[in-house]
């Protein structure tokens, strides 16, 4: 099963996008802070994050740009979500984001690009089984 990790610390708005993303069929993990986050996404290497950028102790850029560096997570699809202006996007566009949604979220939107994103990701795991199959 797809696991996607949230992370945001409005709990609220957490339950909101668990309960508007349950036609993806996917396990949710959910993270309130950076560091959680980090360690939730070492442990269980979801397919996606949609990660607040405004988050306790350290912020979601950060988050990301940790992330990117370790091979374990470096290819992991990041979705932004803040309801920071969109100058804040230029930072978040050095850190590799997937992609940047600014709050209150276009949730049909969101749910359209994570499914383009898991899409993506079961071909791509498809053509690795077929390539270490051949070998």
């Amino acid at each position: 099963m797809d696991k996607i990790l949230i992370v945001d610390d409005e709990t609220d708005f957490v339950e909101l996008l668990k309960f508007r993303l349950t036609d993806l069929a996917c396990e949710f993990l959910v993270a309130n802070d950076g560091v959680h986050a980090l360690s939730l996404a070492r442990q269980f290497k979801p397919n996606i994050i949609l990660l607040d950028i405004l988050l306790p102790d350290l912020d979601g850029v950060s988050v990301c740009e940790i992330l990117r560096r370790q091979p374990a997570t470096k290819k992991i699809p990041i979705i932004f979500m803040s309801a920071l202006s969109r100058e804040v996007t230029r930072r978040t566009l050095s850190v590799d984001a997937s992609d940047f949604f600014i709050k209150p979220l276009d949730l049909p939107r969101l749910q359209q690009r994570i499914f383009s994103l898991l899409k993506r990701d079961d071909a791509s795991k498809s053509g690795a089984q077929q390539a270490a199959a051949t070998s």
